[in-house]
């Protein structure tokens, strides 16, 4: 690994992090907000896809936290680069929640399949479609794959079945976008302008968050809320740089320990 330099930026997952659904993660407001006092820049980072970000920016603002729309960097928007820069008509599995987020691309005639989160979606005739496609020679992009996530009502399923699904019927590799995707983590750290090396990942996905971003070559934090569950640090090499209760203890951690360190 790179040497390691100051801290100069936090990167921040939302669901599962700061929120989960409508309620917050207690304490989490108080702690962005006494991370936001310190010398370091903030920035969230997301592969939900159940929302275009002008609706989650909505949520976040009615849970009481101070985010701004620049400062969130989504899956969706690196899946609508990644279309803009192929030049190609999707098929697109998202929720009708997130298509605000692909306004102005053309969807018809298709010849790719871009795949998110979509329960409303994932029935055998839209499923049987993207295969037919993929099976004519349209690339298979996939906005993430994480295998589930956490609901108010449990564990539930997460674009990665689906995805393999696809891959396996058709014999093709999809492309992935977002989280743990390397290209992911260096575009969201940019226009922040710091290296891996000056920044560290705070997440409830052992190997999407974490694993992610240290393989990008930043620290990774790892937090027991959302969709964690017991032992999940133990599924990544390297093992998560700290792995704490929840997003409050992880600030902390920065500004006692990080911070004054560096």
């Amino acid at each position: 690994m790179a040497t390691r330099r100051a801290l100069k930026a936090v990167l921040i997952d939302l669901s599962g992090t700061l929120h989960i659904e409508d309620a917050a993660v207690p304490g989490a407001q108080e702690a962005l907000a006494r991370l936001r006092s310190a010398s370091v820049a903030v920035k969230f980072v997301t592969n939900t896809t159940k929302e275009c970000k002008r609706n989650l920016l909505e949520r976040l603002h009615k849970l009481n936290f101070d985010i701004q729309e620049q400062e969130i960097f989504t899956s969706l928007t690196a899946a609508r680069n990644l279309l803009e820069q192929r030049k190609v008509r999707p098929l697109l599995l998202v929720e009708d929640s997130a298509l605000e987020d692909f306004s102005g691309i053309e969807t018809s005639d298709p010849n790719a399949v871009v795949i998110g989160l979509a329960p409303e979606h994932f029935n055998y005739q839209m499923l049987n479609k993207a295969f037919r496609l993929i099976l004519d020679g349209a690339p298979l992009i996939a906005i993430h794959k994480a295998r589930y996530y956490k609901r108010k009502d449990g564990l539930a399923l997460g674009p990665g079945p689906f995805v393999t699904g696809l891959e396996y019927a058709t014999d093709t590799q999809a492309t992935v976008v977002g989280k743990p995707e390397k290209t992911f983590f260096l575009e969201a750290l940019r226009d922040l302008g710091c290296a891996p090396e000056e920044a560290v990942m705070i997440g409830d996905d052992a190997r999407d968050d974490v694993g992610g971003a240290q393989n990008t070559g930043m620290r990774g934090i790892l937090v027991q809320t959302g969709k964690y569950r017991a032992g999940d640090e133990g599924k990544i090499s390297p093992a998560p740089y700290l792995t704490c209760e929840s997003f409050p203890q992880a600030v902390e951690h920065i500004l006692q320990t990080l911070l004054k360190s560096d």
